[in-house]
This record gives structure tokens, C-alpha cells and sequence, in this order.
């Protein structure tokens, strides 16, 4: 499986060591220097994409290679408001794109009990739920993807929640709390309290290995062996949750 990086930051140079470990090869690299032609070239020869740039980039780079033929795995953040142009993309090159805010296996396990756990407490409107997040200086977006995924669950099973603030609490709001620090690789809670108690659950990634596994992971899946996974998919698909 030849893998393409779009972007060549943190994550890209971690991939880029793990997926060289396990043997897969990395074609080439693009970045905001790489010319136009060997643009074209890494992604019309390569066999997956992996995509993680920047917001202001991403729609970009994602329309490229999919109208180039190559299936694309992105981990960018930050510019789901235009995601109807991509599926028009998908929908025109019959192309192939996994998306993910986090590629963390764990936290995809988290997101699967984050919903029903919320399931759950839409019954016990007497438990007020919030969001914390944590991540390095570095980070561009706030909240980060990953929050917004967990709100996603949230409100989509409990009526009483239908938006989210970075500010401001009340009945239909879930609060998120978003910080950065240091050089944390992200962590993440959801809490549940009422007057009588309080309801945890939470995840804390150790290194930034593990988001980059998962992506290699998401790259092998979606790559089918040379008979791509057409359309939009998520971790949810990949990892059958």
C-alpha cells in the first residue's frame, strides 16, 4: 500500500515513522511547496491519502485528491460547515474518503459509550452534563474535534440538549469547558452531575501514537486491497460500532 501524506507536521512525521515500521511505504509527501505536477503524480500513483494539514487547507487538498482518483483518509478539523461540497465531490469522482476527528481506537470506544450512555440519561433530566477537553498549545482549533464529536452524542440522545457553549450553561446547552496546555496529546471527559452524584467517563491519550495507528489502520480498510471503500466513511464503519 503506497500512502501519500498531505501535510507534514507532527502527525504526518508520526505516521510517516509508524507505517515504515510495519512495513508500509510512503510514496511522497505534500506540503504548500510541493509544485502542481508532483502533486498530480503522488495522487494519481498512490493508493491512499492521508490527510492532515490545517482547516483553512483541508477542502482544498480533499477535492484534489478525490479528483484524482485516490481514496483519502482525513484527520483535519475545523471545516465540517462545508462538508456538503465534499460529499458533491465523493458523489461526482465516485471517490472514497474516511473521516475522522479522532482516530484513537480508545476514543472511538469512547464516542460508542458516550452515546449510549446518553441514551441513557435522557430519562434523568436531573443530571446536567458538560464536556472537558484538554490539548497542547499547538492545537489551532477550540473546541476540538473530538468535544464536538462527543457533543454530537450527546444531543442526538438527549432531547432536552440541542447545541453547545463555550461560555455560557443552561437547559438546552451542553458547556465545554476547553483548554491548552503544555504539550498534552488530549484528553477528554464527559461529566454528568445532579445533587446527589456525579457520572464520569473520559479518555487520555499517551502519546500521539495512537491517533497516528489508527489513521495507518483507517488507510489499510478503506484501501480494501486496490477495491476502495466508496462514499463518506467514519470510524464507526471501520471499526463496526
Amino acid at each position: 500500500m503506497r500512502i501519500v501524506l498531505i501535510g507534514y507536521g507532527r502527525m504526518g512525521k508520526t505516521i510517516d515513522r509508524l507505517a515504515t515500521e510495519q512495513g508500509y511505504q510512503i510514496y511522497g509527501t505534500i506540503d504548500m511547496d510541493t509544485s502542481a505536477p508532483e502533486r498530480k503524480r503522488l495522487l494519481t500513483e498512490g493508493d491512499v491519502a492521508i490527510e492532515f494539514s490545517h482547516p483553512s487547507a483541508a477542502i482544498a487538498n480533499l477535492k484534489e485528491a478525490i479528483s484524482h482518483g485516490i481514496a483519502v483518509v482525513s484527520g483535519t478539523t475545523g471545516w465540517l460547515d462545508q462538508k456538503d461540497e465534499i460529499l458533491e465531490v465523493l458523489k461526482e469522482y465516485d471517490g472514497s474518503l474516511l473521516y475522522a476527528s479522532n482516530f484513537s481506537i480508545g476514543v472511538n470506544i469512547l464516542f460508542a459509550i458516550n452515546k449510549k450512555l446518553a441514551a441513557i440519561m435522557d430519562d434523568y433530566p436531573s443530571y446536567e452534563v458538560e464536556v472537558e477537553e484538554v490539548h497542547h498549545i499547538h492545537k489551532k482549533d477550540a473546541p476540538s474535534g473530538t468535544a464536538l464529536s462527543l457533543i454530537d452524542g450527546i444531543t442526538s440522545h438527549i432531547s432536552r440538549k440541542d447545541q453547545w457553549s463555550l461560555n455560557e450553561e443552561g437547559t438546552s446547552i451542553v458547556k465545554i469547558d476547553a483548554h491548552r496546555r503544555g504539550e498534552v496529546f488530549g484528553d477528554h471527559k464527559v461529566i454528568y452531575s445532579s445533587p446527589i452524584d456525579t457520572i464520569e467517563i473520559s479518555h487520555s491519550a499517551h502519546t500521539r501514537d495512537g491517533f497516528a495507528q489508527g489513521a495507518i489502520l483507517a488507510a489499510k480498510w478503506l484501501y480494501n486491497d486496490g477495491k476502495p471503500q466508496k462514499g463518506w466513511k467514519n470510524m464507526t464503519d471501520m471499526m463496526g460500532l
